[in-house]
Order: C-alpha cells, then structure tokens, then sequence
C-alpha cells in the first residue's frame, strides 16, 4: 500500500485557518510570555501563602466551593469523559487514525519503550503504586467506601464488583481523557507546525484570537493546575513513603520532620533530571522505573496466589467489558444522597483530577510522540496502560482481596476503613519476602514522583515560553524546585500544627477546581482536532483519487484508445457513415469533417 500523500501544504488547512508553518522556520518567536509566567506565579503564590497562613479556613472555603461545583456538574463529567473514550476510539478505527503526527515520512522520535514508559509515568505511574491494593480493598470492605450498589452483594460478587469500579477508575476513561489534549497538541505542534502549548490545540476554534489573551488565560489555567497537582501529589506521596519506611521498622516514631527532608531529596534528583532534559534524565529514570515495576509485578504474582491471580486477570476483564456501558454512565440517581456523596467523593472526583492533569501529561506525550500516526498515538496511550492497569491492580488489588477472602486476613485498620499509605505494605507483610517487596515499592513510588516532578516542570516551562520544545535549564530548574518548595512548605506546617494536612488539600481541590473550566477547553480540542483531521482525510482521498486515475491511465491508456478507435470504425462500416468534407467557410483554406451517409443512386424511368 502507497503511503498518503503529503497535506502539510496549506492546502490541508481547513477553510479560515492560518495555513500550516514550520515552528523551526522563525515564524513562532519563542522566549518568555510574561503574563503566563507572572500571573501564574501570582496566582500559586498567593494561594500557597493563603494554605500556609491560613489552613483551616482557606480548606474550608475552597472545599465548600468545589463541593458545590461537583455536586453540581457531576453527571456532566460522567458524560463528557465518557464521550473522550467513545471519541478516541472513534478517530483511531477510522481513516482519521491515518495521519501521522508529523512529515508523512518521519519515523517516531523515541522508541517503543522508552515512549511507553515516559507517557506512563508521567500519567498515573505514581497513584498506581499508592492505590494498587488499597483502592479494590476499599471498594471490597472499607467502611463507608463501599459503592452503594455493591453493599448487599455477597462477598464473591462484590470482590468481582470492587476490581470492575477500580478498572473504571483507571482504565479507558482516564486514558481517554489524555488522549484529547495530547492528540491536539501533538497534531498542532508536529504537523502544523505550531509551538508546543495549549492554546495551539485551539487554533481552528480561535483564528487569530489563539495569540491574544485568550490564549494566555488558557496557558494560565494550565500552568496553574500542574503546578498544584505536582506539588500535592509530592506531599501526599512523601506521606506513603514516609508510612512504609515506618512500616517496615526503618524510621522510629516521631520523626515526622523527616518528611521535609525526603521532600528536599526527592526535588533535588527531579531537578536535577528537568535540568538533564527528556532525552538524558526523564527517558533514563522512565525506562528505569518500568523495568522496576514490571520486576514487583512479577514478583508478588510468583509470590502470591498465582493460579488464582491468572484466573482473575481473564475474569477480571470479562467483567470490565460486560459492564463497561454500565459503569461509563453510572450516577446512581435512586441512591439518594449516599449515592450521590459515593460518587462525587470517588468517580467524579477522578474525573476531574484526570481532567486537572490532562494538560501537564497531555503536553508531555505531545512532545515525545513527533512521528506517530495517529492510530499509533490512541492505541499506545489508551488501550496499553489500560491493559497495564488491569494488569497491576489485579495482581496488587486481587492479592490483597484473597488474603481477606481465602486465608481470613483482616486489612482494615481499627475503624474498618482502608489506610492507603499502608495497605500495599499489610499486603506485602502477608508473602514471602515482605520487607523486601516493600523497599522495592517505596523506591519505585520515589523514582515515579522524581519523573512526574521533572516532566511537570519541563511542560509548565514549555507553555511559559510560548511552547518551546527545549526551554531554558534555569527556569527548569526554578519550576521543579517551586513544587518541592510547595510541598515542603506544606507538609511543615502540617507538622508544626500536629499532622494535619488542611493547606494542601486546599491545594488538591483547588486543582480539581480548575478541571470545570479546562473540561469546555476539551471540548474545544475535540471539535478542532475533527476538523482538522477530516479536512485532512479529504485532501488525502483526492489526491489518491487523482493518482489512481493517472495510475490507470498509463496503465490502459493505450489499449483503451485503440478499442474505442477500432470501435469507431466498425460502427462506421455498420452505419455506411462516411466522413465527408466541407470547404471552410471562414477563407483560410481549411476544412470541416462531417459524418455523412451514402445515398442510394436514383432510378431512371
């Protein structure tokens, strides 16, 4: 098969759009936007000084306005992301999956792997590892975390019920999620030639409006809600760490202050890596830490429950599949207010952390994604980390559940709840090996925070600089330390005020807070990346349409004038048609050929 013919022309723009430029031809003056950078530092550092200052009632505030808006917009962000995964999967089994995110000549930028292990851990690497066991574990037994249409099933279904709601959580939906930002950043940037930012993926909704300030408000948005969800994700993750070191005798009680200081190192190797760029440091700790995780994989299903694990992994899918229309649209209306506080405290409040993350790992698998197709694109960012995903949490989660369900274990703390920063490492303590399997998982939750924080920093610099692909190292470095500071910040006045963690959860809703006005920005990379995707299809299609008539045409060019000649004759022979000449009448000595007939002679007499 003929590859498709070129439409990086500006024949492939769609009707109003700016016609496709080369972002390395000068036309994109790259360099510092100021009201990006500025007033998203304003904007994070008054909100900081308001956590730090103020934590209770600054969480307080926030959280009553995000609970607001979630209770309020629930059932449209079940709908929405529902609509991301039918959309994907759309545009990668038809033609639209045919263009490549670059010339179509270019090979991908990055191998299999490597691209493979960078999207990953920059997209859920880290909660994988916090939530592995403990969110099935939560769905299964944990008190006041059981869904409400899981509570008076008997105990088989229910563990069944618990993996398919965490598969929801993690699998095709938040992928899909991903797939819409990066899809249209990655189409801008690689085969429009446009600066690697948000406000690019707009281009054929904003005309000429992409560069004002719209744009710089959307860029703002982005940078804003990275910054807040890195930072938080560090805190919280320093948390687990900090619990599974405890757990396993390392750290004695009463140590808290060194949460500051893990905080600190964890900043220090992720600046370092930001400092490095995607090609030495983000590539080198991602390729790292998949093999490391693949190895705990691995491990923990030798060690555990093997054959049961196995058996689960096929039910588990067959599960996921079967309900899979079900738990898209699921908002439990006839559950009254329980039903309601479930879902928005669980699946809307993942919906919009995704959708808080989209652009930080939308831009980032943007950038490392230059010379895929677009089918290749989908299917490396949707349906493998969803397979991955099933994978992990049925091997963590479904060890975990067996233990409760087959050997009488009980995981829950005194309350009956689920701990999660300490859930994995109860489960780990129930195999052989425990201590070790638990500092194999406390390295890899480090190693994935070191490549979340220095790919963050590397996209929230990339849109602060008007898209550049290779930002300078020294705001690089001030971005990656910004979020350590942030996180340390914040988990030292938890200290100092006995542990309590007010100021970034404030934090962490503020960055869900952003998720309800980037979700229409989705919406917006959705239309465009249709629009501009099908322009190109028909440009495609006629242009094969034209080479196929050219292809025919010196195929059978000649065989097919000489039948219509050698049929014009017959019909001649047939008809007694004779071609007959008529002096020109316009003096110039020409002539004019008509068919005439042959007149029959007349009789005499």
């Amino acid at each position: 098969m003929t590859s498709s013919p070129s439409t990086t022309s500006a024949e492939s723009a769609p009707p109003g759009d700016p016609a496709p430029t080369s972002a390395s031809s000068g036309r994109h003056q790259y360099g510092l936007s100021k009201p990006v950078f500025f007033v998203s530092g304003g904007i994070v550092l008054v909100a900081v000084a308001l956590a730090l200052l103020l934590p209770d009632a600054f969480n307080a505030f926030i959280g009553f306005v995000n609970t607001a808006v979630v209770q309020g917009i629930g059932w449209y962000y079940v709908l929405i992301v529902t609509l991301f995964v039918g959309f994907s999967l759309f545009v990668a089994l038809s033609r639209l999956g045919e263009v490549r995110l670059g010339r179509d000549d270019e090979e991908p930028e990055y191998g299999l792997f490597s691209w493979f292990s960078m999207l990953f851990a920059a997209g859920m690497g880290i909660g994988l590892v916090f939530w592995g066991a403990a969110e099935p574990l939560s769905f299964f037994a944990g008190e006041g975390t059981i869904p409400p249409t899981n509570t008076g099933l008997p105990e088989q279904e229910r563990a069944q019920a618990a993996m398919g709601q965490t598969f929801l959580h993690w699998g095709l939906h938040a992928w899909g999620i991903y797939v819409i930002v990066g899809l249209a950043v990655a189409y801008a940037t690689h085969r429009r030639g446009r600066p690697i930012s948000i406000r690019w993926a707009l281009e054929p909704v904003l005309g000429r409006r992409t560069n004002t300030w719209i744009g710089d408000v959307i860029d703002i948005t982005a940078v804003v809600g990275t910054l807040f969800g890195v930072a938080t994700s560090l805190g919280f993750g320093v948390n687990q760490i900090f619990a599974g070191l405890q757990h396993i005798g390392v750290i004695p009680e009463g140590m808290e202050w060194l949460k500051i200081v893990f905080v600190v190192v964890i900043t220090a190797l992720a600046t370092m890596s930001a400092a490095s760029g995607v090609d030495k440091g983000i590539k080198m700790l991602s390729n790292a830490n998949m093999a490391l995780a693949a190895l705990l994989m691995v491990a923990v299903l030798i060690l555990g429950p093997t054959l049961f694990l196995l058996r689960d992994v096929v039910a588990g899918i067959g599960y996921y599949i079967a309900n899979f229309i079900q738990l898209s649209f699921q908002t439990m209306p006839f559950f009254g207010s329980q039903g309601a506080e479930w879902l928005n405290g669980w699946t809307v409040n993942y919906w919009g952390w995704w959708i808080s993350w989209s652009p930080f790992v939308g831009v980032f698998i943007a950038r490392i994604s230059r010379g895929r197709t677009v089918r290749e694109f989908i299917v490396g960012v949707l349906l493998v980390p969803t397979l991955v995903t099933i994978l992990w949490f049925t091997i963590m989660g479904g060890t975990a559940i067996s233990q409760m369900v087959l050997r009488g274990l009980d995981l829950r703390q005194d309350d009956g709840t689920i701990d999660p920063n300490v859930a994995l490492f109860d489960m780990f303590a129930n195999l052989p090996g425990g201590p070790v399997l638990s500092g194999v998982a406390i390295l890899l939750v480090t190693i994935f925070f070191i490549t979340s924080a220095d790919s963050g920093a590397f996209v929230v610099d990339m849109i602060a600089h008007r898209g550049d692909p290779h930002p300078p190292r020294i705001t690089r470095i001030f971005w990656a330390s910004a979020s350590g500071v942030i996180a340390a910040a914040l988990i030292g006045v938890g200290i100092m005020t006995g542990g309590d963690t007010s100021g970034m959860t404030a934090l962490q809703a503020l960055a869900l807070l952003a998720a309800a006005p980037f979700s229409l920005v989705m919406l917006g990379m959705m239309y465009s990346t249709y629009r501009s995707l099908s322009r190109e299809v028909r440009v495609m299609e006629r242009l094969e349409l034209k080479l196929r008539q050219r292809e025919f045409i010196e195929e059978f060019g000649d065989d097919f004038t000489e039948r219509i000649h050698d049929q014009v004759i017959t019909t001649l022979d047939e008809t007694g048609a004779i071609p007959v000449v008529d002096p020109g009448e316009d003096g110039d000595g020409g002539a004019r050929t008509r068919l005439g007939r042959r007149r029959a002679p007349k009789r005499r007499g």
